[in-house]
């Protein structure tokens, strides 16, 4: 495993565990689990999927098909897990209200939960849902660190001042203990960044050692 970047040979060896439904169906409490959550099309599982140079988690133009708590293992200690998709208007509202029940209840309750990937849209941020989530995060004091997908969508110029902004406006509004970065699937931009910011907070990388 690289000093440099030490999450690396565990992200190629990441596996499929189980998917849950409710919380009391997930993997035994322990260890540490980061959790990847968005709002649906803001390009959850492609980002997971090239963090991992793994196809674990399913791809879909269609929004919302992440219906279920997927756990992925990368050693005996260490889990990741893809979170429902939020927001997408053609789910039915009593599915929206299950995953909302059970998002709320695995946020709540998971004791091995040591910081959550927040993903965003460049081109569509801090929505209704991505507030919710920087709010829950500063109540609970868990890091929480944002990707800006799809910054290839934009021009380099504009990806930059966007991130400025948003940058900006989590400052004043949530505080110190949010990072965020730009990122993009097909370019691989920013996945060294994130990976580096993951292994932080799985043990992999001893405080005060710099990201």
């Amino acid at each position: 495993m690289s000093s440099k970047n030490p999450i690396l040979g565990l992200c190629q060896q990441a596996a499929f565990i189980l998917s849950a439904a409710k919380v009391d169906q997930c993997p035994a409490d322990d260890g540490y689990e980061v959790a990847f959550a968005g709002r649906s099309n803001a390009g959850k599982s492609s980002a997971l999927n090239t963090l991992t140079h793994a196809n674990l988690a399913r791809t879909s133009k269609t929004p919302g098909r992440t219906q279920l708590l997927n756990f992925f293992r990368l050693d005996d200690q260490r889990r990741l897990v893809d979170l429902p998709g939020y927001g997408y208007a053609k789910v039915p509202i009593p599915l929206k209200q299950h995953w909302q029940h059970h998002l709320e209840a695995y946020l709540g309750s998971r004791r091995s939960l040591v910081g959550v990937i927040l993903l965003m849209d460049i081109r569509h941020p801090l929505t209704d849902f991505d507030r919710l989530m920087l709010d829950w995060a500063a109540a609970s004091d868990m890091p929480m660190h944002i990707l800006l997908t799809k910054a290839d969508k934009l021009a380099f110029g504009a990806a930059k001042n966007a991130l400025l902004k948003v940058q900006r406006d989590i400052r004043q509004g949530w505080g110190e203990n949010v990072s965020i970065q730009l990122f993009s699937a097909p370019k691989r931009q920013g996945v060294e960044e994130a990976q580096q910011v993951m292994a932080h907070w799985l043990g992999l990388v001893e405080e005060g050692s710099e990201p």
